[in-house]
């Protein structure tokens, strides 16, 4: 089998998914994280298709190194790593599909049926009484776990914060048997980080994510060592040198790639093992409810590392919710997110709907 050609849609405007064509007529989906998606789409079509036609598109681990030197990733990093993440999990689903397997087995078979997710809140606007409204509806609906996301980004120690009053009124509406999440995106000092986390302590919150920017390692280490909350970060990081430093200098308790960024399943095996190791358990940074979701669940139930609900986007996605581009949706009961069983990925796409969002 050959790769003939390599696509990048861009979908609404907004995201890019990658397809992957074959000389038998095997299509492969990926999908690449959704930060200026006209850079992925000219890295992907001009950079990394040329180095990979005419090759074996199962052959992952010597596609993936094609990709590394073909776009200098080591040394200039972001926008690369996450076009060569779309590319990977799109290589995995043909693979799969070629040995007629869902992906969960090429990573070695099920651990766990279904995968608990969270619901995670992307607003960063609603007063303290809305979002504890909001975080029993999803109670409500079967959800163990919420997240969100109460600090001002961009900004150090802003007065506006409202995280212990937001987590104050969430603790009171849900209960104690309730998850709750907090992610604050780097926006503390280390002073303040350890101040708010010791009372995050008080009010049973599940972790504290990002206290500090994931390049501060020191600052991750000391907010790290002065709390006894598990301090999670990763999602800003890319290939398997950064996340030993993180895990290594930075302290931290859980780290969360995110596949769509961390670069595709042949990376996720690398962080899995490293952390596996080093006895640091992982969760998937999550914000991306198609390919994304679908990748990480496949990774997620082919793990023992994974022992938490990993994210899911509860915010209006346009496709997903207004234009599906999935024929069949992803399926959320009770918290518990169904892994697809087809070959690959086990999804398709609705070609139409894909048509016409394409730009």
């Amino acid at each position: 089998m050959k790769i003939t050609s390599i696509k990048c849609e861009i979908l609404d405007e907004n995201f890019p998914f990658i397809f992957v064509f074959t000389d038998e007529g095997i299509i492969g989906y990926g999908e690449c994280f959704r930060r200026q998606p006209n850079i992925t789409k000219s890295v992907v079509e001009n950079l990394l298709e040329p180095a990979l036609i005419g090759k074996d598109p199962t052959k992952t681990e010597h596609r993936f190194k094609d990709m590394v030197r073909a776009g200098n990733a080591l040394e200039i990093g972001g926008a690369i790593w996450i076009a060569i993440a779309g590319i990977d999990i799109a290589l995995w689903d043909i693979k799969g599909k070629s040995l007629n397997q869902p992906i969960y087995d090429l990573l070695g078979g099920k651990t766990k049926e279904k995968m608990p997710v969270y619901a995670s809140s992307m607003k960063r606007d609603l007063s303290p009484t809305d979002e504890a409204k909001r975080a029993v509806y999803y109670a409500e609906q079967g959800f163990k776990a919420y997240k969100l996301h109460s600090a001002v980004p961009g900004k150090i120690d802003d007065d506006a914060d409202q995280t212990i009053e937001t987590v104050t009124e969430v603790r009171k509406a849900v209960g104690d048997s309730f998850d709750i999440l907090v992610d604050v995106n780097g926006a503390y000092s280390v002073h303040h980080a350890i101040e708010i986390g010791k009372q995050l302590e008080q009010l049973g919150v599940f972790h504290f994510e990002e206290p500090r920017p994931h390049y501060d390692l020191d600052g991750l280490r000391k907010v790290s060592e002065s709390l006894d909350i598990p301090i999670a970060s990763g999602e800003n990081i890319y290939s398997e040198y950064e996340y030993k430093d993180l895990i290594v200098k930075g302290k931290v308790d859980i780290v969360q790639p995110d596949i769509v960024k961390t670069p595709g399943f042949t990376t996720f095996i690398k962080i899995s093992k490293l952390a596996d190791i080093l006895g640091i358990p992982l969760t998937c940074h999550n914000t991306q409810p198609i390919i994304s979701t679908i990748a990480h669940a496949h990774f997620v139930c082919s793990s023992d590392n994974f022992p938490y609900a990993q994210e899911y986007n509860i915010e209006n996605i346009s496709i997903r919710d207004k234009y599906p581009i999935l024929k069949e949706p992803i399926v959320i009961k009770n918290g518990l997110l169904e892994i697809p069983e087809g070959p690959g990925l086990g999804v398709e796409f609705d070609m139409k709907i894909i048509e016409k969002l394409s730009s």
